[in-house]
């Protein structure tokens, strides 16, 4: 068995214009989880006092739901996807979404440490 074949896809492709399912399915999970990478990125800089007031709590809250989100968005996605990379069923972006959700959960979780290092008492 050579690398061509199992690399090879099958003749049912999708036309790279048709925006079938699976792509649609993976382009909205790979988009959830970017917005959690944004939004964790946002509250990462204010929980260091870059931006705005306050420890950023509520942003990262958002990037790790929305992170996780994308994750198992990505993750129904590549389990539900019937054919190979590149067949048009979504398992490229659905695999993109997954690791992009990742780490948008990543950085919404060190937000949330460091939102509790710099939270200042009530008074």
């Amino acid at each position: 068995m050579s690398v061509g074949f199992l690399l090879a896809a099958p003749a049912v492709a999708a036309d790279v214009t048709t925006m079938s399912a699976g792509r649609l399915g993976a382009t909205t999970a790979a988009l959830v989880a970017l917005a959690g990478v944004v939004v964790g990125g946002l509250a990462l800089a204010r929980s260091t006092g870059r931006i705005g007031r306050g420890p950023g709590r509520g942003g990262s809250v958002t990037a790790l739901v929305t992170g996780l989100f994308g994750i198992v968005l990505g993750a129904v996605v590549v389990a539900t996807s019937d054919g190979s990379l590149g067949t048009g069923n979504g398992l490229g972006g659905g695999v993109v979404a997954l690791v992009v959700g990742l780490v948008g959960v990543a950085i919404g979780g060190q937000g949330m440490a460091r939102s509790r290092r710099t939270a200042r008492p009530a008074g």
